[in-house]
């Protein structure tokens, strides 16, 4: 069982690691700047490289359940790739917020939609799964039922 999961484990792993490597930037930023914790405010380019990391640190815990919640009732390798594609995302969210504020734009708004397909994956997977056991539908063979019908047609 646990081989199957071992895709999503890896990237879970670099996420972590992708989080830690945020925050050491923030120490980096720190020293650079001469911010002693507990201080958040500073100048400016402290402020976007500290915002950055916070940012990437309050979607954390949401990238990683619905990671495993796509990977566990979707598609694994669906989801893995979904995850490589959002860590790539934030990781160029935080380079381009530490820059300036506009340079975290797009990779925001690219994340973000990696994100909510993960979701979707996440909702499909999990009906999927409810269905088939409590209703005994097998939602993915009906489909597949039906799109042979329309070929047929």
């Amino acid at each position: 069982m646990l081989e199957h999961m071992v895709c999503l484990a890896a990237v879970s792993v670099l996420a972590v690691l992708e989080q830690a490597y945020f925050s050491l930037q923030v120490i980096h930023a720190r020293r650079k700047f001469s911010v002693a914790p507990p201080c958040t405010s500073g100048p400016a380019e402290f402020q976007r490289v500290f915002r950055a990391q916070a940012n990437c640190s309050e979607y954390f815990p949401i990238f990683l359940t619905v990671l495993w919640m796509a990977g566990l009732f979707f598609n694994q390798g669906l989801s893995s790739l979904c995850g490589l594609l959002y860590l790539y995302g934030r990781y160029l969210y935080f380079h381009g917020y530490s820059a300036s504020s506009q340079g975290r734009l797009a990779p925001l708004y690219f994340s973000a939609k990696v994100l909510w397909v993960l979701i979707g994956f996440s909702c499909l997977g999990i009906l999927s799964s409810l269905s088939r056991l409590y209703l005994g539908l097998d939602a993915p063979q009906l489909v597949s039922s039906l799109l042979a019908l329309e070929e047929e047609l």
